[in-house]
C-alpha cells in the first residue's frame, strides 16, 4: 500500500516528492519527513506515514524525531559561532578553557583535535550506566580525567557519543551556559525553530517512537557475533557506553526512547527536532533565513577544512568519513551535493546538512532506523543535485 504524503514543493521541485515517497517502499510501519529551503526559500516539506507503531498514529506537521549524530552538526555550529565572535581559538589547547582536561597527558589537545575525532576519548575507559549518561558532571569528569584510548592528534576515530560531552563542556566553560541553553538562545529561539538539545517535558508528547529495522537488527548481530570473546571493542563501546545504550541505541523504550535520555542535554547524539527546523537551521548557516545568519562566509570557510580522513584507529572502510571542525564533509559514506556542502547525518537514515553553492539547508528524518546500503535519504539528494544542476543550467 502506498503510503500518503502530505505537505507541499515548489514548483521545479514536485519530483522530490516522489522520490521521498519511494523512500516508504518495503518499510512497514515507517514515518519520516523532508523539508529543504534554498536561498533561504522553503521550496519542499513533506511528512508522511506512521509517527508510533505502537498506536499506529501518524507521523503530523509537527512531529519531531530524535536526530542522533545530526546533534554533532548543532554542536559544530555553536563553537563555530563562538569562534566568529572571538571567544574560542580552534587550535588553542583544550586546557585554556577546561584546566581539569590536562589530566593523563592530555594538555597538548587542541580545539580542533577535539571537534575532528582526534582527541583519543571515542569511548569511555569505564562501563557507564543510563544514570551516569545523564549526569553531565559524572561524564566530564570522567572524559577529563580518562587516559586516551590513542596518541592524541596521530590518528583519529568516530567520538559516537563522547564528541558531544567533549565539545559542549569547552562550549559551557567558554559560554557559562550548558550546551542546551546556549543553542536554544542563539539557534532555536531566534529562527522559531522546533529543535532541542534536552527536551522540554511539555514537547515529549511530538516526539516520534523509534525502531529499529530489519537491515541495522541483522547488522548488530553479526558484528555481535564476529567480535572476539573477552576483547574490548571500543567501537560498541563508543555507541553503548558500556551498559547504556543496546548497540543498535533504541530497544523498545531502552536507549534513545527513554524520556530521561530525551530530556538529558546529550549533544553527541540526543538532539530532537523536526526536519523543517533542522532544515532552516543549516540554512541559516550559509544565507539569511528568516532573519537570521548565525555563520559568515569566513568563518564557514574555516570550519570545513578537512582535519581528519582515511583509516580510522579502529578500522572501517575507507574512507570511513572525513572530518571538518566537528563537521562531516562529503565522501564517499556520505556524498552530499558536492564540495561545498557541510552537515552531518545521524543513526539510522537522518540527514541533515547545507551547501554553499547553492545555499541548501536540507533535512531528511525517519523513525525507522536502517543500517548498510540505506538508500533512502541518497537518493533524495542526488535528486536534488540533479534539479540543482539543471536550474543552473537553464
Amino acid at each position: 500500500m502506498t503510503t500518503r504524503i502530505e505537505g507541499s514543493t515548489a514548483p521545479g521541485f514536485a519530483s522530490l516528492a516522489d522520490t521521498f515517497s519511494a523512500a516508504f517502499s518495503g518499510h512497514d510501519d515507517m514515518g519520516a519527513a523532508l523539508s529543504i529551503r534554498v536561498a533561504g526559500e522553503t521550496v519542499v516539506d513533506l511528512w508522511g506515514g506512521t509517527a508510533d507503531a505502537r498506536d499506529n498514529s501518524s507521523w503530523k506537521e509537527d512531529t519531531t524525531s530524535v536526530i542522533f549524530s545530526c546533534t554533532k552538526g548543532l554542536t559544530s555550529i555553536l563553537a563555530a559561532r563562538l569562534v566568529q565572535e572571538g571567544l574560542l581559538d580552534y587550535q588553542a589547547p583544550v586546557v585554556a578553557h577546561w584546566p581539569e582536561f590536562a589530566a593523563a597527558g592530555k594538555e597538548g589537545i587542541t580545539v580542533a583535535d577535539l571537534l575532528a575525532h582526534r582527541s583519543g576519548l571515542s569511548a569511555p575507559r569505564d562501563l557507564l550506566s543510563v544514570e551516569d549518561v545523564i549526569d553531565w558532571d559524572t561524564v566530564t569528569g570522567l572524559l577529563a580525567a580518562q587516559e586516551p584510548l590513542w596518541t592524541p592528534g596521530e590518528g583519529h576515530a568516530y567520538h559516537a557519543l563522547t564528541h558531544g560531552w567533549l565539545a559542549g563542556e569547552v562550549i559551557r566553560r567558554v559560554t557559562g551556559r550548558t550546551v542546551g541553553r546556549y543553542f536554544d538562545e542563539l539557534v532555536a529561539m531566534p529562527l522559531h525553530a522546533d529543535a532541542w538539545i534536552g527536551l522540554p517535558h511539555s514537547a515529549q508528547p511530538r516526539v516520534a517512537h523509534l525502531r529499529a529495522g530489519a537491515s541495522l537488527t541483522a547488522l548488530v548481530a553479526k558484528q555481535a557475533a564476529a567480535r572476539p570473546a573477552g576483547t574490548v571493542d571500543w567501537s560498541d563501546r563508543a555507541l553503548t557506553l558500556g551498559n547504556a545504550f543496546p548497540t543498535q541505541l533504541v530497544d523498545g523504550e531502552r536507549g534513545f526512547n527513554d524520556p530521561r535520555i530525551q530530556a538529558a542535554e546529550l549533544p553527541g547524539a540526543g538532539g530532537i527536532a523536526s526536519a523543517r527546523a533542522l532544515a532552516t537551521i543549516w540554512s541559516s548557516t550559509v544565507v539569511e533565513t528568516d532573519g537570521v545568519r548565525l555563520l559568515d562566509a569566513d568563518t564557514v570557510g574555516e570550519a570545513i577544512r578537512p582535519q581528519a580522513e582515511g583509516n580510522p584507529v579502529f578500522g572501517g572502510p575507507p574512507p570511513f568519513s572525513r572530518w571538518g571542525m566537528g563537521f562531516q564533509l562529503p565522501s564517499l559514506a556520505r556524498e552530499y551535493l558536492g564540495p561545498a556542502s557541510f552537515g552531518h547525518d545521524g543513526a539510522g537514515g537522518q540527514v541533515a546538512f547545507a551547501d554553499v553553492t547553492h545555499q541548501v539547508g536540507f533535512a531528511f528524518l525517519t523513525n525507522l532506523m536502517e543500517a548498510g546500503a540505506d538508500h533512502r535519504a541518497t537518493s533524495i539528494v542526488d535528486e536534488l543535485r540533479r534539479l540543482l544542476r539543471r536550474s543552473s543550467r537553464t
